[in-house]
């Protein structure tokens, strides 16, 4: 069996209509092209992700306020405001795994200055910040532990909010208002260009945790607290002393629920990665349903096809063609179409996700595993769909099909 041959004969038949096998094939191309397109949303999303994760340490720590059952009701995780500043002071003189720990406060306000105004949020912290998170000053200075235990009114500006106040104005030693209360630039924190449909950690004033407590939320309890371990290596052990401290602190019997809850960067960068996943999968099984819709618009046309070219069969049976043959020239044809679209798709998803990159901002990773799966995913479905036209017209009466008319 001449396999090109029935190649060559299957391409003449459909560029007999170009223009009906184009219009075909059209499913087939936005279906791969959509399929590649948003798979790579998905896994633009995980990069980004991952890398916001390593960049911050895999030896950082957060501790956060647990759940609580109160009266029978469980308040859920962050519903029990359970942790004190004490806590956070605690854990970096008692846990000999943690090199920093620091008091975090979270708020959001109306920041203005001069005649200009922006809505950011606002996080309290002592002067290890920086170190915990990795993150350096890029103008000025931070605070130091003296502005921390006075309370000053001092502030550190993310590059997003000082790009939004005083575009090219060198900000510090300006005055800003936070919440109607003057605050003094010291620094500006280096860009960490995290855009693009997350949440900008450039976007944010951080301000000494004593001054945000007494000022702007005016509490005695704070929100969470960040925790760098003395390395990677003893993250878990960071962990544990943690979570033995505080049980103590906070007078929990043995056995009973914790009322805070403390996540390494491992745990929260797997649960993250899996949360990009199920999107991944959500995004690409979205789009591959207009590759169903493409292949059973190719099932219609091989119909109509077989319906056509009933005197043609007829003829090549009559001159010594197998069923066989019958078959696997038309189920050749309905591959053909998908093929062409599915490798035109490919060109069309990757010019898209360049698009969405360019002008969405959002960050896209064309992978070859998408590449190879939507180009499987065609020639399975003109397969699929091809079949039933070619075993219809391979078992066409040869006499029945010279006498059609």
């Amino acid at each position: 069996m001449n396999y090109l041959r029935i190649l060559r004969v299957s391409v003449r038949a459909l560029a007999r209509n170009k223009l009906r096998s184009f219009l075909t094939t059209l499913g087939i191309i936005i279906g791969v092209g959509a399929v590649i397109a948003m798979v790579s949303i998905g896994e633009g999303a995980k990069t980004a992700v991952e890398e916001r994760f390593q960049a911050m340490g895999t030896n950082l720590l957060f501790v956060s306020p647990g759940s609580r059952s109160v009266g029978g009701r469980h308040t859920g995780f962050g519903g029990w405001q359970s942790l004190k500043v004490e806590d956070a002071l605690a854990i970096e003189q008692n846990c000999d795994a943690v090199l920093y720990a620091s008091p975090i406060v979270n708020t959001r306000a109306q920041v203005v200055y001069a005649n200009k105004n922006w809505n950011t949020s606002i996080t309290g912290a002592n002067e290890k910040f920086p170190l915990i998170r990795n993150w350096d000053v890029e103008l000025g200075t931070f605070f130091d532990d003296s502005h921390v235990r006075s309370g000053a009114k001092v502030c550190i500006l993310g590059s997003e909010v000082k790009k939004n106040l005083f575009e090219d104005e060198d900000p510090i030693g300006k005055v800003i208002r936070i919440k109607k209360i003057p605050f003094t630039v010291l620094g500006v924190m280096r860009s960490k260009g995290e855009t693009g449909g997350w949440m900008s950690r450039d976007d944010m004033i951080i301000v000494p945790y004593t001054t945000a407590l007494m000022r702007l939320v005016r509490q005695d309890y704070i929100n969470s607290i960040d925790v760098k371990a003395v390395s990677a290596n003893r993250t878990p052990e960071a962990k544990a002393q943690i979570e033995e401290l505080l049980r103590i602190r906070h007078k929990i019997a043995p056995g009973a629920e914790d009322d805070f809850t403390v996540r390494n960067m491992t745990e929260m960068l797997e649960s993250a990665t899996e949360t990009m996943k199920i999107l991944t999968i959500l995004l690409g099984s979205i789009a591959g349903i207009s590759l169903l819709v493409g292949g059973i618009g190719i099932m219609n046309i091989m119909l109509v096809s077989v319906t056509e070219r009933i005197r043609e069969i007829g003829i090549r049976m009559s001159v010594g063609a197998r069923e066989r043959d019958i078959l696997l020239q038309f189920l050749a044809e309905a591959v053909t179409l998908c093929l062409m679209g599915g490798l035109i798709g490919i060109i069309v998803g990757f010019i898209a996700s360049r698009l969405i990159s360019r002008f969405a901002g959002w960050r896209t990773v064309v992978s070859p595993d998408a590449i190879f799966l939507a180009f499987f995913f065609a020639a399975a479905v003109g397969i699929f769909f091809g079949f039933y036209p070619a075993r219809k017209a391979s078992k066409l009466d040869p006499i029945e099909a010279l006498r059609y008319e």
